[in-house]
Parts: structure tokens; sequence; C-alpha cells
């Protein structure tokens, strides 16, 4: 038996698959466990098994269903392919159920590979193909090694295969990935290319999965943060756990049913403000922590916030309280609160007039129907909603229409039963509708569903009853029913692309958000918005800048907002008041362009514009000894950008 370890301060770390048998160990348990269960499902060792691949649409459909896991895996088998290229060799890549769903490999060995139907689109799970390394993998939840007469098929004794699975963030196996060679050319060292992919691909799926989140990288040698033994943990903006790749849950020493009471507070003795402090320096090394268990580890962070930052600024402080600890975990409504609907008042009459609109029918079984420009804060709105509702203990499960491929989006909604179409999941899978029993479903751009599913959709909201595909049972269903959209749902309507009766079914209170160039809580927004990006470092706008900023129109809204300030503040380095030259080239050039409002305010920042950006410039250009170069790089502009303000500079100082 081989078992591949590494050590560190603090003990060994969990090797990356578990324990495998190679060639001249006997035969392992695992194999003729494996034997065994093959035999069970009533298959003969010279049997020929159905070679027919899936069909193109629905090996399309099986690819698009696993989207994730395919995206982040193709660029890893090439790598893994370039390494073994020139070896009687393939790399596949599976779905949960053993299905091939990519492949790639060596001329001659795909020739021979095929006439054992090791193809996109065939299934090789043990009940199809008895022993075999991805079937095996997938059933053990273990890398598995195959080799030659191991398989339990004898049409497959030629082959030597080295599989691992692939899990996600709660560690259910979600595909698998394997080398396949001729048995005359194995070598030992294949198997830990295979596991070491594999967990390449979680650790990306990882970061995929939390990307508005702050994902903690580390390792207690420092040598090992940023590789494949490093350990990774999410939390949410204010610090509460969400989840820890194999690595991270090993070295924290809790699993992962554990650490669901937990923040990063509990866990490091730290607030999550220490890391904000931590990246607000001009070059923040590693930062030093210590485990639950005493080992002090080192660590970089990720502080990847977008989505989040504008909720947050609406609390009330500017930093969550997400105080649970292991023994005591703080209630969940006392997170849901911190985005109820009274957080959400700042100052505005138009959101004002929207909130009392809502609150007078919260669990009263109306639908509500938000209209606003994208980035206005609609999902925002939704979960207020829901966290003030009766049903604030129960779900919201959040599903936008529109990027939902279209063929897939009546199975995300209704669910399917098992059989219900080719490479449908074992036991069916349950919708979005039936998940949000009990709480909130919010369907965000609704306007953007498709023309047949309405009538469905129309149905499901009648009859409170929903039918997953392939069944003839309705479940019943009690939801409330938030929807969401950026389009002019009568002019959708009239072009014969939103159903009328669907339209009047939703529309139980229509609210609108305002766009933020409309709204008069600007100054408000962006002090909240600046205590969320930054923490404790009360950065200020420039009166002027702030002039500016009333000016601009925001076609971004809010995520525009947000994502200028987060800039800003870098581009600040520590200064404490952010102004005119902190901004992007886009920002000004945008203000230049735009048409002058009415008010004088407004129309006397227009006629300043050139003077500030002239004098910003020209003060920076001084500090630098004329350095165009150096200046530019200050400014976070172009050097085409001064030259074109200050046509007199010389270019010889760049």
């Amino acid at each position: 038996m081989q078992r591949l370890s590494t050590t560190y301060r603090g003990g060994p770390l969990p090797s990356i698959a578990t324990t495998i048998a190679e060639p001249g160990d006997g035969t392992p348990i695992i194999i003729e466990t494996s034997h065994q269960r093959s035999q069970a499902f009533g298959l003969s060792p010279t049997a020929t098994p159905d070679s027919t691949p899936i069909a193109k649409s629905d090996l399309s459909l099986l690819i698009e269903q696993n989207r994730m896991l395919h995206t982040h895996a193709v660029p890893a088998m090439e790598a893994l392919y370039q390494q073994i290229v020139n070896t009687h060799s393939m790399v596949i890549l599976t779905d949960a159920r053993g299905v091939i769903v990519h492949s790639l490999g060596d001329d001659d060995f795909l020739e021979k590979a095929n006439r054992v139907a090791l193809k996109p689109g065939v299934a090789w799970s043990e009940q199809v193909r008895g022993t075999n390394a991805i079937g095996t993998a997938i059933t053990e939840k273990l890398a598995t090694l195959v080799h030659a007469d191991q398989h339990y098929l004898t049409a497959n004794h030629f082959l030597t295969c080295s599989a691992a699975p692939i899990t996600d963030h709660r560690g259910n196996v979600i595909g698998v990935l394997d080398v396949s060679s001729d048995q005359r050319s194995f070598h030992k060292h294949t198997m830990a290319l295979v596991r070491m992919s594999a967990l390449m691909i979680e650790n990306q799926l990882f970061s995929a999965t939390f990307e508005d989140a702050i994902t903690l990288h580390f390792h207690a040698r420092p040598e090992f943060v940023g590789t494949l033994m490093e350990g990774l943990a999410s939390f949410t903006p204010g610090g509460r756990f969400l989840s820890a790749n194999k690595n991270g849950l090993f070295q924290l020493g809790l699993s992962f049913a554990e650490l669901q009471s937990h923040t990063f507070s509990s866990l490091f003795g730290l607030p999550v403000s220490a890391l904000y402090d931590h990246y607000r320096m001009a070059a923040p090394g590693l930062l030093d922590l210590c485990l639950p268990s005493g080992v002090r580890v080192l660590s970089r962070a990720e502080l990847r916030l977008a989505n989040h930052a504008f909720q947050y600024a609406l609390s009330p402080s500017s930093e969550p309280a997400e105080k649970s600890t292991p023994t005591t975990p703080a209630p969940a409504s006392a997170t849901r609160r911190l985005s109820g609907l009274r957080y959400l008042r700042t100052g505005d009459p138009q959101l004002e007039l929207v909130i009392d609109k809502v609150g007078k029918v919260l669990g009263r079984d109306i639908p509500i129907l938000i209209m606003g420009e994208t980035g206005t804060g609609k999902e925002l709105l939704a979960q207020a909603i829901h966290n003030d509702t009766p049903r604030t203990t129960g779900p919201f499960i959040a599903v936008n229409c529109a990027s939902i491929p279209e063929t897939l989006i009546e199975s995300e909604l209704f669910g399917y039963e098992d059989g219900a179409f080719t490479g449908a999941r074992k036991k069916g899978a349950t919708g979005k509708i039936l998940q949000a029993h009990g709480g909130t479903l919010f369907l965000d751009e609704i306007g953007d569903m498709p023309l047949g599913l309405q009538a469905r959709l129309l149905r499901v909201l009648q009859e409170r009853m929903v039918t997953p595909l392939g069944s003839s049972k309705s479940i019943p269903i009690h939801i409330d029913l938030i929807c969401a959209t950026n389009h002019n749902l009568r002019e959708r309507m009239a072009k014969g692309l939103f159903r009328e009766d669907l339209y009047y079914r939703l529309n139980g209170l229509v609210v609108k958000l305002p766009p933020l160039r409309e709204r008069t809580d600007l100054e408000t927004v962006v002090k909240k918005i600046l205590a969320t990006e930054a923490p404790g470092s009360r950065h200020t706008l420039a009166p002027d800048l702030l002039k500016l900023f009333h000016r601009h129109q925001w076609p971004g809204n809010f995520r525009q907002l947000t994502n200028l300030l987060r800039t800003a503040i870098v581009m600040a380095d520590g200064a404490q008041e952010i102004s005119l030259r902190h901004m992007p080239d886009d920002f000004l050039d945008d203000i230049e362009s735009a048409p002058l409002a009415n008010n004088p305010a407004t129309a006397s920042s227009g006629a300043r514009l050139e003077e500030l950006e002239h004098n910003a410039i020209v003060e920076a250009l001084a500090a630098h000894g004329g350095n165009v170069s150096a200046t530019a790089r200050a400014l976070g502009i172009s050097r085409n950008t001064i030259y074109r303000k200050l046509p007199n500079t010389s270019r010889s100082s760049a």
C-alpha cells in the first residue's frame, strides 16, 4: 500500500486521498469488495456492456448541468495531459454518476479506448462496468487505482486506471478525474499527479463558490501558503464561517458541522476587522494567526466583497456583529435583523415610500413585484422583506431567470424525478420552488423567463402545487413570492414576450426602486459604503468631488458606486480625504461628457471641472519633479491623459 503525506508544525497534513493499491500489493480489500458488489449487480466478467453513448444533445445538456466542474477541470486536465503525453494514456472527467463528459489523450490509445467505450457520453459506474477506477472511486469516495485484471470485466484487463473523486465545498462527490492507460505503460507517479490535479480543481471550485466572501489561505509553514497544501476557509463579510477545504478542515481540527457555529473571531481570537486593518497597510505581509489547537499559522486573505458591500453599509454599524461562539451560537434572527426594512431607511423620500408600501402587505400573502434598473438593490430589498415577514425562519431562495440556460430553467425551478431525462441525477433533484417551501421564493429578472415556462409558473402560483418533471405527483407548497425585473413588463406584454395573465398574478403590489441619480441620500450612502469598505479609517470625500458625484448619472447605480469607492480607497494610499486625483479616467470622462443639470450648484461644479483637474495634475507633477510617468501612477491615470490636459508638458519627462 502507498500513502502520500506531508508534515507541518503541528502534525501531518491529510493526504490528498486515502490509501490506494499498486500492482504487486496482492488483491487489496477495496478491489475485493468492489468485485463482490459487481457480482451482486448480476454482471458477468465476460459480458459486453452497452457501449452506445448518450445523444449529443443530451451530452451538451449534461455538460451544461456540470458547467462549473467542466469549466475549472478542463485547464487542469490539459496541464495533466502535458505531463503524460505520448505514454499511451488519456485523461478523463466524469460527472457524479460516472458519465464521461470530457476526455483527451494520445490518438493511438484513444482508438483502443473507444473499443471499450471509454469516451464521452458513456457511463462507467460499477453498476454498468463492474470494478473500475472511476466507478469504484465514486462508490468508495477514495482515490482508486485499478490495474489490469483487477478490472471486473475481462474486456478491460488491458487498462490501468488511476482515478480521484472531486468533491464540492460540502464534501459531496461531484465528479471524477481519471488517467487511463495501457497497463504495460503504468507509471507509479501517475496516481500522485491525478490526486494533485483533483485537489487543484477542488480548490478552484471552492474559490469560485465563495466569490463574495473573505477567503483565508493559511498554513503553519509560510512556503506552503499559495500551494495545494494550504488550508482554505471562507467567511461572510461579518465573519461568520461558511466553509473550508479538506486541508483547512484538517488544520482547524474541527468537522464541517462543528464549524457551522463558529466565526472568524471564535476561531482565531481576532475580530474580522483586524483583517481589514491589516490590508489597509501599504505592503501587508502574511498575517500570524493562532488556530483553536494552539498551532500558529501564517495566512493571506482575499477580501472579495463586491456584492455585499452595500448591504452591510446599510446596517447601523460599519461592521456587522456576528458574535456567535462555539458554545453559544447567535440565533439566526440576530443576523437577519441587520438587513430588515428599517435598516434600508437612509432619508430618501422615494425609498421611504417604497418601504412604507411594502410594510403594509407583509404576511398578507400578496405577491410583490420590484421594478428598477440593474444595481438599484432589488435583491437587497427582497431579502429585507423576507427578514421582516412571519416566514423569516424559512429559506430565502433566489433564482436569476436570466442567468439559467433556457434548457435548464424548467428542471431548475420545478425539479425532476429519477429518469426524467437522460443525464438526470439518480433519485432526481428538488426544484427551487420546492426548496422555498415555508419561506420566500425570489424570482429575479422575471421578465427574461422563457415564454413557454410562464404558463407553467402561472399554474403553480394559482394551484399552489408543484409537479416535478417526470412525476405524476403534485406537491403542495406554501411560499411568499417576490419578483424583480429591470424590464418594462407592459412593453414586453405588447410584444408577446410576457403573458398578461402571469403579469396580473404577480403584481399584487408593484414598487419601483429609484436609480441612484434620482435619490437624495447620496451623501449618506457614500459615508456608509466608505465605512464598510475601510472600517475605522474615517475616509471622507472632498467637497468638490462630492459635487461631481451629485452630477454623475451613475448608470451602474450602487454596484458602480461601490466599485469606484473601493478603488479610490486604494488610490488614496492612507490619505483620509478622497479627492479628484484618486478618481479613474473613465469617471472623469463620464463627467465631462454628461450634460449639465439646470441647478446652479451642479452647473458650477461642471464649469470648474477643467480647473480642478488642471490643478490636481499640476500639483502632482510638481510633487514628482515633473516626471510624467510617476505622476500618472500616483494619480491612477494614463500619461496620455496628462498630455491631453496639459498640452505644453514635455514628453521627454516621461
